[in-house]
């Protein structure tokens, strides 16, 4: 299956906090959006990896992505070298994706920072047709470069690039990151409080869009960053 957008992820819920307004956004104009997550996110103080993986079902459920696949990657271990980056490059050239979105430049998760490089890195290795991959059946993929990598913000506060403008998506966006359950705020939950689930996270989550989109003159808003210039086509693209 050929995909329009690839969102290539280090945990579970990464999408949905960084990126889920954008993505609901896409699908609703008709793109093909696939998530993948590198890990189970099996180092999370709260929940299992089992629970992940419904919760991250059902979040690509309320998103109406067309895939959501998890490469098993070891949380909060994994690196960016050549073993991993071919894994990444057998999802990309699975999918040939035209635009890939994925992990903070750099944020308070080391994951998340590994992550923006090992995506990257792997982006243009895919590119390559001396490197050699096969899919699931054993049959030889083609190269493929995905034509941009934009980098969603996520706590950490980032100066964006630019802006999407996710108004009207954004009660699609809580929504699929309540679908991760046992992490974030549940006044009934016995497990130890972190660092996303308190109550305050996620009213940093919503400034944060109010703030993107205040810059615009909408009403929400998520950043992203990009290693490359902008272009547009004429000046009537801009919002």
């Amino acid at each position: 299956m050929k995909l329009d957008i690839l969102v290539l992820s280090a945990h579970p819920d990464d999408a949905e906090l960084g990126c889920g307004g954008t993505i609901a956004k896409h699908v609703s104009l008709g793109h093909k959006v696939g998530l993948v997550d590198f890990t189970r996110g099996e180092l999370g103080t709260r929940g299992t990896p089992e629970t992940r993986a419904v919760e991250a079902a059902n979040a690509a459920k309320i998103l109406g992505v067309k895939v959501r696949e998890n490469l098993g990657l070891k949380d909060g271990f994994f690196r960016n070298d050549s073993d991993h980056q071919l894994k990444v490059i057998q999802v990309i050239r699975k999918f040939k994706p035209d635009v890939v979105l994925c992990n903070a430049i750099y944020d308070r998760h080391v994951d998340h920072g590994k992550g923006a490089s090992l995506a990257y890195d792997a982006c243009f290795l895919s590119g390559l047709v001396k490197i050699e991959t096969t899919d699931e059946q054993g049959k030889k993929q083609d190269a493929w470069r995905p034509k941009v990598v934009y980098h969603y913000i996520q706590s950490q506060l980032i100066e964006p690039d630019f802006i999407v403008d996710i108004s009207g998506y954004w009660d699609t966006k809580i929504e699929a990151i309540k679908a991760f359950k046992t992490q974030f705020f549940d006044p009934n939950s016995e497990e130890p409080e972190t660092y996303i689930s308190s109550p305050a996270f996620l009213k940093m989550v919503e400034s944060r869009a109010l703030e993107f989109g205040h810059a615009l003159g909408v009403k929400h808003g998520e950043g992203y960053t990009t290693r490359r210039y902008l272009g547009v086509d004429n000046l009537f693209d801009l919002v």
